[in-house]
């Protein structure tokens, strides 16, 4: 069967008698691979012999067969479920179908969003068709780039707020690439250890009573290290609209690869998004983000969301030494006593409170709004989150500590 099959009807042609149909499952195994499947090569080869022994008759049959090969893990059914539909759909039938429709018979009203991952699944299979045309020779231009600057070092430079789409989507394949930090604090528990240190009574005498008291063998143990939780608290509000969706995508690679992150939305109310941001799919777990969060790009009220978050989450998530990343321009305008009150009950509450602030991309910024003076004195660093220069930096900043060149104090002294 080709992609350009009817919806319906599967062909019924044998992939040994005509490789067509095998070359297509070849090539939507590979776009499955892309989008993050993992799929080798023996997997394909088991699809095709799955398709062979089933006699495919029916689309239902032929997705049954693929899935049941392809998919491993229920994270990844959605996916496999839009690239099936996106692969192996009528080739232009949507298209001629649209052209003989009149103009004013058109309603745009009830226009759906896009599925999880369908815009990705979609740069995917165009790439890998347009892979298998034939590749036109271009002529060759020498340039001479030893004065000039990389396109990689100005994205890196590069605010987020002046991207477009096209490099909004190359910086969020950096952010995948970035390496976490192997921050770890010390507890007052103890883990076994095979070295001579200090010796550990308990265990020492569980052995000896194996043997009767007979032989005695000392047992010892270690200090046990464990990485502290990450609690975000970031801002949605209409100020931070042109960061919040970068944001976001940086916290699904730090929820991915870190345990123990919780993560909150506030604009004028709290949401809890942890469960939402656990999703393996990106473009999954930021849907169920904006099905949970209903104060998009609205207002702020920062002292009031804090009170909400010390009161009902703070004992439950800020315990064995958690890091606070405050995320937001700290545009505060009524309550600004009880936000003072309530960041320095954050500060007592956790280790270290890390302010992610976008207005210090400016070289001129000053601590003049009553909002930011009334946080700046409970904040261990204050640091600027506008590019993936200064998101690289934060996550160096978690395992090498605090940085005088963020203290916050220097920002009070100005005022």
């Amino acid at each position: 069967m080709e992609p350009g099959a009817q919806e319906g009807v599967v062909a019924t042609s044998s992939p040994a008698g005509d490789g067509r149909l095998a070359d297509n499952i070849v090539l939507f195994g590979r776009a499955l691979r892309k989008a993050g499947l993992k799929i080798g090569p023996g997997a394909i080869v088991d699809a095709i012999q799955a398709v062979e022994a089933i006699s495919i008759g029916s689309r239902e049959e032929f997705h049954a067969a693929l899935c049941s090969v392809f998919v491993k893990r229920h994270d990844d059914l959605a996916i496999f479920d839009e690239a099936f539909r996106l692969f192996w759909s009528p080739r232009d039938l949507l298209a001629k179908m649209i052209a003989m429709i009149p103009p004013e018979a058109l309603d745009r009203s009830d226009v759906k969003r896009p599925k999880a991952g369908e815009t990705r699944l979609g740069d995917i299979l165009s790439n890998e068709r347009e892979g298998l045309r034939p590749q036109r020779e271009t002529p060759g231009i020498d340039i001479d780039t030893r004065f000039t600057t990389s396109g990689s070092d100005m994205l890196r430079r590069l605010d987020f707020a002046q991207m477009s789409a096209a490099e909004i989507a190359v910086a969020k394949k950096e952010l995948a690439k970035l390496r976490l930090p192997l921050d770890r604090v010390r507890t007052r528990r103890f883990a076994s250890s095979h070295r001579q240190g200090k010796v550990d009574p308990r265990a020492t005498m569980r052995s000896a009573l194996r043997t009767g008291g007979a032989l005695i063998l000392p047992r010892f143990r270690q200090p046990r290290y464990i990485q502290p939780p990450l609690v975000v608290l970031a801002d949605i509000s209409g100020s931070m609209s042109q960061y919040t969706r970068i944001f976001l995508h940086f916290l699904h690679v730090l929820t991915e690869r870190r345990r123990r992150v919780h993560t909150f939305l506030f604009g004028t109310r709290l949401s809890n998004v942890t469960r939402a941001m656990r999703h393996k799919d990106p473009d999954q777990a930021l849907n169920e983000c904006a099905a949970v969060v209903r104060d998009w790009s609205g207002g702020t009220r920062i002292g009031e969301t804090l009170r909400e978050f010390n009161r009902l989450w703070a004992r439950r998530v800020l315990g064995q030494g958690a890091i606070v990343l405050l995320i937001t321009d700290g545009l505060e305008r009524e309550g600004v006593e009880q936000l003072a009150e309530e960041m320095d009950r954050l500060h007592r509450s956790c280790r270290r409170l890390i302010w992610l602030n976008p207005l210090l991309r400016f070289d001129g910024f000053e601590a003049r709004a009553r909002g930011v003076k009334a946080m700046l004195p409970h904040v261990d660093e204050f640091r600027p989150v506008h590019n993936l220069i200064s998101l690289a930096d934060l996550v160096s900043a978690l395992t090498a500590g605090r940085a005088d060149a963020y203290d916050p104090r220097r920002f009070l002294n100005r005022s």
